[in-house]
């Protein structure tokens, strides 16, 4: 086997910053049909954290947790400042959101979706200025999110429409997310 066989493709990854200086005052979106719940997971077990974020995260090819080691993550995530809070509908886990307030007077919106069984039933909107009215909460003086390419098509536009404006954007060469989670399960497998 080459060196070559072991490398991981590279793709380029355009990573928009948008923030927020003000809390909306526009209308809150009406709440959803379904029966739903949103619940902070206070201190989640490692298990249910990583069930959320490979779950949510799955169709967007998220990575960056998945090749992070458990300390490290644990230590995120059992922060008081790191709130997690999980959108159920009829009792079972629809997607989530965890806010960072962990640097002084802002709030970073650092992952927020649904489960793709859950996408176009009018759960979004909802649940994205529930957890931005959560931020607020918080006192910052500005609450800010990063969105890329690799996100869904309408992420960009959705945060836009909750109030998010565009302060920078860069684009960056990354690992091939595809290729570094086959190369996670072909090492799990081992």
């Amino acid at each position: 086997m080459s060196d070559n066989d072991n490398k991981i493709k590279k793709i380029q990854s355009v990573i928009t910053s948008l923030e927020m200086k003000n809390q909306p005052t526009s209308p809150t979106p009406p709440m959803p049909a379904e029966k739903i719940a949103i619940m902070r997971a206070e201190s989640p077990s490692l298990e249910f954290y990583r069930f959320l974020y490979n779950t949510v995260g799955e169709e967007w090819l998220w990575w960056e947790r998945q090749v992070m080691s458990d300390d490290k993550l644990i230590k995120i995530i059992s922060d008081d400042k790191v709130k997690i809070y999980v959108l159920y509908v009829r009792g079972v886990p629809a997607g989530y959101c965890e806010l960072d307030c962990r640097v002084p007077k802002e709030v970073e919106l650092t992952f927020f979706g649904l489960m793709k069984s859950y996408i176009g039933r009018g759960l979004g909107k909802y649940f994205l200025r529930w957890t931005i009215d959560q931020a607020w909460d918080q006192h910052p003086q500005r609450v800010w999110v990063h969105t890329c390419t690799e996100d869904h098509a309408n992420a960009l536009p959705i945060y836009q429409k909750a109030g998010f404006v565009a302060y920078a954007q860069e684009t960056i060469e990354i690992d091939d997310p595809v290729a570094v989670i086959a190369d996670l399960k072909k090492k799990s497998l081992l």
